[in-house]
């Protein structure tokens, strides 16, 4: 269980998907199709759904269009699946009230990424996240380190740190380096939840002390995910090792290129009206799709 301000506890799960943002023809949010894809997936392995993070294409929706999906997605998986806002910002100022608008809906956590091109140093990254915390002190927050994308690794010593502040429960750490995550988990106490944010690595990640995955495969794996993460818990862990491997192949190809360009074609590829993605972003080289499909095939999932 990961901790809350007061005496309450929040439990996000192990598989929690980071959900795409599906887009009408007109590049519109397909609010329907939003809705129905969240039910989905809580139905197949997700107990948690991050909304508008970085696979939901935050940099390109309006914070409009972000409280509708919150609320929208909210009311769809109500005792179903918990909800995590995707509220973070290069701008503590502009994170602090889209994280504090999100709390008022009765979301169950935030997601803050690190603050991305700015470059803030370690004790920015700390202050600017312990300012997000201490101004929604009823929301748990999963603090997010991704610096292939923000230009900038949050270390151990500042996740500890964080780790002090009563709502802050947990990291998505995407960094790749299993040897930060293994000084994070030395660091922290053993309530502090280290979440995958690479899917590849999510057995190598819980095997030193890691709790689950913020996951994008979960959009076509939910369940495998789940089943392999129990195994290894129960002891099985060849068991384990064996879906790990299963799953391999379609988790390189799901990050072919930028994600969530390849999860939206898979996704499109399964029936589903997600749409394309809003530029920048752009459609994925026939290659992509085609190894996609391949893998997809592979695993019965088309």
């Amino acid at each position: 269980m990961a901790r809350r301000s007061g005496n309450s506890v929040i439990n996000f799960g192990r598989v929690l998907t980071a959900m795409i943002t599906p887009f009408n023809p007109d590049g519109s949010v397909n609010y329907e199709e939003a809705e129905k894809l969240s039910i989905w997936l809580t139905e197949n392995g997700t107990d948690s759904l991050v909304v508008c993070g970085t696979t939901g294409e935050s940099p390109s929706l309006t914070w409009e269009e972000e409280y509708q999906l919150f609320q929208i997605v909210q009311k769809a998986v109500a005792g179903k699946a918990k909800v995590i806002a995707g509220t973070g910002s290069n701008s503590t100022r502009e994170a602090i009230a889209a994280t504090q608008k999100a709390a008022k809906l009765g979301l169950d956590g935030s997601l803050q990424v690190v603050p991305y091109y700015n470059k803030p140093p370690q004790s920015g990254l700390y202050h600017h996240f312990q300012a997000i915390a201490q101004a929604t002190p009823e929301l748990s927050i999963m603090v997010y380190n991704i610096p292939g994308r923000t230009g900038q690794n949050m270390l151990p010593e500042t996740v500890a740190k964080l780790a002090e502040i009563p709502n802050i429960v947990a990291i998505k750490e995407a960094s790749g380096n299993l040897d930060q995550v293994s000084q994070i988990r030395h660091l922290t106490p053993p309530e502090f939840k280290i979440y995958s944010g690479d899917d590849s690595l999510t057995l190598p990640l819980i095997a030193i002390g890691g709790t689950g995955v913020v996951s994008v495969a979960s959009h076509l794996v939910g369940k495998q995910l789940q089943e392999m993460i129990a195994a290894f818990e129960t002891g099985k862990v060849q068991r384990a090792t064996e879906i790990h491997l299963q799953l391999f192949n379609l988790s390189k190809a799901l990050f072919a290129t930028t994600n969530p360009i390849p999860v939206k074609a898979a996704l499109n590829l399964l029936g589903w009206k997600v749409g394309t993605t809003r530029p920048p972003l752009c459609d994925p080289p026939t290659e992509v799709t085609e190894k996609l499909s391949a893998e997809m095939g592979k695993l019965g999932l088309l």
